[in-house]
């Protein structure tokens, strides 16, 4: 069983920046894959990015490339995702999620263990 839980969420505007953070624990971390998901009112929950249980892969959609930065430090069971000029489409519930599947799976339904959510709101 692995325990997730996000923060660093809140309101920000145009062009500014967050990072969220993962705290795991329960079983061991460092063997899962972990991604980060969002999900709109009204719209399918989508992946944003992932990061290898190692750290040396990592995947990034394309509507964030060049903006958003996922990293993990396995020492403190934690991954971040630093989210720099922000739009207002980026306002969604954010959740970290870990698998067993690899970095590769970007199915909801491929994650076995998920955070509660932190809500992004960025205003224009």
């Amino acid at each position: 069983q692995v325990q997730l839980v996000e923060s660093g969420g809140g309101l920000v505007q145009t062009g500014g920046s967050l990072r969220l953070s993962c705290a795991a624990s329960g079983r061991t971390f460092s063997s899962y894959a972990v991604g980060w998901f969002r999900q709109a009112p009204g719209k399918e929950r989508d992946i944003v990015a992932a990061i290898s249980w190692s750290g040396g892969t990592t995947y990034s959609a394309n509507s964030v490339k060049g903006r958003f930065t996922i990293s993990k430090d396995n020492a403190k069971n934690t991954v971040y995702l630093q989210m720099n000029s922000l739009k207002p489409e980026d306002t969604s519930v954010y959740y970290c999620a870990a698998t067993q599947w690899g970095v590769g799976t970007s199915s909801p339904d491929k994650y076995d263990y998920w955070g509660q959510g932190t809500q992004v709101t960025v205003s224009s």
